[in-house]
C-alpha cells in the first residue's frame, strides 16, 4: 500500500522539458539546470526514430500478454538477467511489476526472444541518447569532453535494459477480492530508490504512475508523455559533479485501472572504472572533495546488497557525520 503521509503536489511541478532541437549551448546549459534543481527532466525532439520506439512497445506488450509459463521459460537458473515477477532485488523488496531484465553487452539471453531485433535497435537508439546528453551535460559543466559518455561506449560497460509492466487491478499477482471496496487500487509498482548507475533514460505508454521526490522531500507525479523521454541523473553522476547534480530518489505507483508499461535504459560504465568527483567539479565549486574514489564494482556490490529504499552514497562520503 502507499503511505498516505507523504504529500504529493501538483502534476508535472517544476519539471523541465528539454526541447532537444534548441541551439546546442541552450540545451547543455538547461540539462545542468535541471540536474542540479531536481535531478530529472525530460527530452523531446530527441531524434530517437518513432518506429523503433513503437516497435519495443509493441513487442513487449506481446511478451507480458503471453500466458505466465511461456514467460517464466525465459528465466534461467541463479541469472540475474531474465524474466522475473514481483522480485526486485536480492534483498525481499517486491512490487505490482513483472519485467525483463537485459544487460546490453549480453546477446545471449536477448536470443532467446523472438523480438530480440527490436531490442537490439532500441539499446542502440537509446544509448545513442545517453551519450549524446552526456556530452551536453559535460559542455555545460565545461569539463573535458566525453568525460562521461566515454563511460557507457566502452565495450565492456555494464549498461542495463529493464521493461517494468504493471498490470491492471485485476491482475495483481496472487490477490483474490479486488472488487472489495476495502481494498485500495493504489499499490506501490516499483518502490521508492535511487538509480545507482550514471544516468537513466526511461521511457513509458500513455499510463501514468512514476514520481519524483522534489528538494522539499514531496512526491511530484509525472505526466505520461509517450513522444518524450524522462531522463534522471544517479549516484555515479552525484558523485562525479562532487554532488553538484541530485540523484534524484523515484518510484512508480499502480492505479489498477489500465497496464503500465515503462523501459529503462541504465547507463552503466565497465566495472573496473574508477569513480570518484571530477578535479574540475572540485575546483570549481570551491567545496571539499565530499566522495570518496571507487570502482563501480564496489559500489555495484554494495548498492545490491542493500534494501530498495537504502541510502547509499553516504557510505562513500569523505566526511560522515
Amino acid at each position: 500500500m502507499v503511505k498516505g503521509s507523504q504529500k504529493i503536489v501538483a502534476v508535472d511541478q517544476d519539471i523541465p522539458i528539454i526541447d532537444m532541437s534548441q541551439e546546442r549551448s541552450q540545451v547543455s546549459m538547461q540539462i545542468v539546470k535541471a540536474c542540479e534543481s531536481l535531478g530529472f527532466f525530460k527530452v523531446i525532439n530527441h531524434g530517437v526514430d518513432q518506429t523503433t520506439i513503437s516497435r519495443m512497445e509493441q513487442e513487449s506488450i506481446n511478451f507480458f500478454a503471453k500466458p505466465a509459463h511461456e514467460k517464466k521459460s525465459v528465466r534461467p537458473v541463479n541469472q540475474p538477467f531474465r524474466y522475473g515477477f514481483r522480485d526486485i532485488g536480492l534483498n525481499g523488496d517486491s512490487g505490482e511489476v513483472e519485467y525483463l531484465l537485459f544487460h546490453t553487452n549480453d546477446p545471449a539471453f536477448r536470443s532467446q526472444l523472438s523480438f530480440s531485433s527490436a531490442v537490439n535497435c532500441y539499446i542502440e537508439a537509446v544509448k545513442q541518447l545517453a551519450r549524446e546528453i552526456l556530452d551536453l551535460t559535460a559542455e555545460g559543466l565545461h569539463v573535458p569532453p566525453h568525460s562521461f559518455s566515454r563511460l557507457i561506449s566502452s565495450v565492456d560497460s555494464d549498461s542495463v535494459l529493464r521493461v517494468n509492466h504493471y498490470p491492471p487491478s485485476d491482475q495483481f499477482f496472487g490477490e483474490a477480492n479486488l472488487s472489495d471496496q476495502s481494498v485500495s487500487l493504489t499499490r506501490v509498482g516499483f518502490g521508492e530508490h535511487t538509480d545507482p548507475q550514471i544516468l537513466t533514460v526511461l521511457r513509458s505508454n500513455g499510463v501514468g504512475g512514476l514520481q519524483v521526490s522534489n528538494s522539499d522531500g514531496m512526491w511530484v507525479s509525472v505526466s505520461p508523455d509517450p513522444s518524450a523521454f524522462c531522463v534522471n541523473v544517479g549516484d555515479l553522476l552525484q558523485v562525479m559533479t562532487n554532488g553538484r547534480f541530485i540523484s534524484v530518489r523515484h518510484r512508480a505507483l499502480t492505479y489498477g485501472e489500465e497496464s503500465r508499461l515503462s523501459t529503462a535504459y541504465f547507463a552503466g560504465p565497465p566495472l573496473q572504472a574508477k569513480i570518484g568527483p571530477l578535479s574540475a567539479m572540485v575546483m570549481t565549486m570551491n567545496q571539499p572533495r565530499l566522495y570518496q574514489t571507487f570502482t563501480w564494482g564496489e559500489y555495484k556490490k554494495l548498492a545490491y546488497s542493500l534494501r530498495l529504499e537504502d541510502s547509499r552514497l553516504d557510505m562513500f562520503r569523505t566526511c560522515k557525520d
